[in-house]
């Protein structure tokens, strides 16, 4: 079977077209980038925050060139063979595949105003007097996410009553994804890594164990098809892609080929791609996230970046692209690359290494999944606390609503550290990271035993 590209997105499964059915919830939680938090997520009552950054994940998106192609061979192919559609695939008889590819869906789109709204919402002490300092790695769909990021937080200032603000439209900063840039939200730098296939091969493992089954059963329901295992992960594909091609997100008939078990699967097989392609599972994946938490430690102290790895040097001494001092930020970048920097933050340390063989539940994973952390418009909150009783400020995160315990500084029981131990316990981070096993002659890093 072929791996799946480093590209590929974390999606959640689709539902069926009944609201009240398990797999329509479960999109639904997705389209509110809500997960359950074992800590409040309100702001404690004896604190107020005194600065705020979101980490964001562009929003819904078309596939790739690549593989809107791939997925329209496969619906060719089914059309051109299949003369017979019953049941659940009747509807494949008049379907047409339209998606187009890379950029925003109206979907997308919407997904971000509603991120910057609830971002004003939750700091609006802070964002009724002022914006948020915006960045985005140089993607269009990602640009895009940032404007309309800032199209929702001025409608919800707006609204507000907030402090007329002559600035808008904000602007966005944006860096290069061109080969051989410095770009902290956009990894490519170190040869190693990239020559790296560790995530593709553990998808690889699982995919030959959980997909056979489920292409029997599409065979039997599609005769002539003739589909490969590589086809099944692609028309599961579909159901996500053709749901979020929609502004109302009705799920895709697409859905309905496949049951919440295999579901459950697709959803492990994709946290399989993420932990060992760019996670903890991958000895060079918390390496890429390096740059952006080094960067972060600078906001929070408010002293310059210190840095070797991936920071572009040029925008991060220039005030006026890499300001210091600000209340509000916001970065805009990829699935990948906010995996690699949870790595590096040290977010989930407490996950074992993920199995490759059977399926791990999330509460094996203590609440790691790709689904969970990295879906379209995901959101990393990063919050600095300064809190009644306490001489030092307080720092929380918050990914997709859920706050992170934050074990590796010793959070307490509102998963708070004090800053002091949160910049402490980024030693890794600070110390490069292992960036110097990057230009090794070799490039090798595939040695790793997966579970």
């Amino acid at each position: 079977m072929a791996a799946v590209p480093e590209d590929e997105e974390s999606l959640l499964p689709c539902g069926q077209d009944s609201e009240d059915s398990p797999r329509a919830r479960r999109l639904e939680k997705t389209a509110r980038w809500q997960v359950p938090s074992e800590i409040s997520s309100d702001v404690p009552s004896q604190c107020h925050v005194a600065f705020a950054q979101v980490l964001s994940r562009h929003g819904a998106r078309d596939p790739t060139i690549s593989k809107s192609l791939a997925y329209s061979q496969v619906v060719e192919n089914i059309k051109s063979n299949v003369s017979i559609f019953q049941g659940d695939f009747a509807f494949l008889a008049n379907y047409s595949y339209a998606l187009g590819a890379d950029q925003l869906t109206d979907f997308g789109k919407h997904e971000l105003v509603n991120s910057g709204r609830a971002f004003f919402s939750r700091y609006e002490d802070l964002a009724k007097t002022s914006q948020p300092f915006a960045r985005a790695s140089g993607q269009r769909r990602v640009i895009d996410s940032a404007q309309e990021f800032n199209k929702g937080f001025y409608s919800a200032k707006t609204a507000a009553g907030g402090t007329e603000d002559e600035e808008y439209p904000y602007n966005v900063t944006v860096i290069s994804e061109a080969a051989g840039s410095n770009n902290t939200l956009d990894h490519g730098l170190c040869t190693a890594f990239e020559a790296s296939n560790i995530g593709s091969i553990a998808q690889s493992t699982y995919a030959f164990i959980f997909t056979p089954a489920i292409t029997v059963r599409l065979n039997a329901n599609l005769p002539n098809a003739n589909l490969t295992l590589t086809d099944t992960i692609s028309i599961m594909d579909l159901c996500p892609f053709e749901t979020v091609a929609s502004l109302s997100s009705t799920p895709s008939p697409f859905c309905n080929l496949f049951t919440q078990a295999e579901w459950e699967q697709y959803d492990y097989y994709q946290t399989l791609g993420k932990y060992y392609g760019y996670g903890p599972g991958n000895p060079l994946g918390p390496t890429q996230g390096v740059g952006l938490v080094n960067e972060l430690v600078a906001r929070l102290t408010g002293k310059p970046v210190i840095d070797h790895t991936s920071v572009n040097q040029t925008l991060d001494t220039n005030p006026s692209t890499f300001p210091l001092g600000r209340s509000l930020y916001a970065d805009f970048g990829h699935d990948n690359d906010m995996t690699a920097v949870f790595a590096a933050l040290g977010l989930y340390n407490s996950t074992v290494p993920l199995s490759t063989t059977h399926m791990m539940t999330v509460e094996e994973m203590h609440g790691y999944s790709a689904a969970l952390t990295v879906p379209f418009a995901a959101r990393a909150y990063f919050e600095k606390l300064q809190c009644e009783g306490e001489e030092e400020e307080m720092v929380r995160v918050l990914v997709n609503g859920r706050v992170l315990p934050l074990e590796s500084c010793g959070g307490d029981a509102l998963g708070r550290c004090t800053l002091g131990r949160f910049v402490d316990s980024l030693g890794f981070a600070q110390a490069g990271g292992h960036w110097n096993q990057c230009f090794g002659a070799s490039g090798e890093t595939d040695d790793v035993e997966v579970a």
